[in-house]
């Protein structure tokens, strides 16, 4: 065995697993994924949602979706770099603690019952509704698309509820942002339930499964920290706008960066204000008693060093990142290259018993069930 590939083995967290078969029976489910991108994950993505899912691996029944296809909207003259991508946020993963022994990767694009309920569920979505999804004019925005984006990039909305609804989940873990996607995805759940299952308008979301209906009525799960701002201390922190700590910044560039955030007094109080940046962050990454004297100096206008409370961040962010560092660094190997590819085909296999079983009981409640089929890889 490679040297480098033990040493992430030693990394990894190693907890005993439930047998396969037991998995779905004795957990409640959850599900969640990330669009793969050249850019990879940063600081939001830890505090907004990727620390709920390592801490819930072993409470849930988790399925983590790699959302290659929906990389196309975007992305679609570049098939090479899309594949690269969805490698690259597999390594990611692993790095931050995700740990496929106790959670199922789901490759998108490997589930066809994704694709064929994307298309049902589109015909349950008035149009002008999947339009005014907030997050998806922020993208639009935000990537300046103006009206070129494809006929593919509002269709990514709907395809979203059924990347979720496909594995039945209770719980979605996302970051702030993302909870107008889960807001459609529990429309179309209990419409589907009240349209095609009988189960009345009247009956409780938590009570739709047990009156008959296919699909549960999923939450959203807000990470502890529901919207992280950016180094500009204007904007929330995002790869495009170029405020963002990554995760695999070197321990210098995570020090760089936090020095270049300004510290400004405000003209009414002459104090640093509550919400400033700098604080935010000391809520987010030093202990909670450190934080909270930071915040008393500041607020009792006390003569702080402010290059002493970044040193002290730019510290405790490096203590967070460091091992992730180490275990994607040993991912850049030909055999963590094998491994990788390895887990992506294991997690397909396992995501297509539970994907198709939900697809075949949809299918029966619309009376589309003429023929039975199975899928093998």
């Amino acid at each position: 065995m490679h040297v480098a590939w033990r040493f992430l083995l030693r990394l990894l967290p190693m907890h005993a697993s439930p047998p396969q078969h037991d998995r779905h029976a004795i957990k409640p489910r959850i599900l969640t994924g990330d669009t793969p991108t050249h850019t990879g994950l940063h600081l939001g993505h830890w505090v907004g949602s990727l620390e709920n899912r390592v801490r819930l691996q072993d409470e849930f029944d988790c399925y983590f979706l790699i959302a290659n296809v929906h990389a196309f909207t975007t992305l679609a003259d570049k098939p090479e770099q899309i594949r690269a991508n969805t490698l690259g946020i597999v390594k990611d993963w692993i790095a931050v603690g995700m740990d496929p022994e106790r959670s199922t990767f789901v490759l998108q694009s490997e589930v066809p019952a994704i694709a064929e309920l994307t298309f049902l569920f589109a015909m349950l979505l008035p149009f002008n509704k999947v339009m005014r999804n907030p997050t998806l004019k922020t993208e639009i925005d935000s990537k300046g698309l103006g009206d070129t984006y494809s006929f593919g990039f509002p269709m990514y909305a709907v395809g979203q509820c059924a990347d979720i609804l496909v594995f039945r989940p209770e719980l979605v873990p996302v970051g702030e942002d993302q909870e107008a996607h889960i807001e459609m995805c529990r429309d179309v759940a209990m419409k589907f339930n009240q349209m095609y299952c009988g189960v009345g308008n009247r009956v409780p979301q938590e009570g739709h499964v047990a009156a008959g209906g296919v699909f549960p009525i999923p939450k959203a799960k807000i990470g502890r920290v529901a919207r992280l701002a950016g180094l500009d201390g204007v904007n929330k922190m995002s790869k495009s706008l170029g405020n963002a700590i990554f995760l695999y910044d070197s321990a210098k560039d995570v020090q760089k960066k936090i020095n270049k955030i300004t510290v400004v007094a405000e003209e009414s109080t002459g104090l640093v204000a509550q919400s400033h940046v700098l604080l935010q962050y000391c809520d987010a990454f030093l202990s909670r008693e450190r934080a909270e004297a930071i915040r008393a100096d500041y607020a009792e206008g006390k003569n702080v060093m402010h290059g002493h409370i970044k040193a002290e961040l730019g510290e405790a962010i490096n203590a967070l990142l460091e091992p992730m560092r180490a275990r994607r660094e040993a991912l850049e190997t030909a055999e963590g290259e094998a491994r990788v590819l390895e887990i992506i085909r294991s997690g397909i296999k396992r995501a297509n018993v539970v994907a198709e079983e939900t697809l075949a009981m949809s299918k029966r409640s619309m009376k589309l069930d003429f023929a039975e089929r199975r899928i093998s890889y």
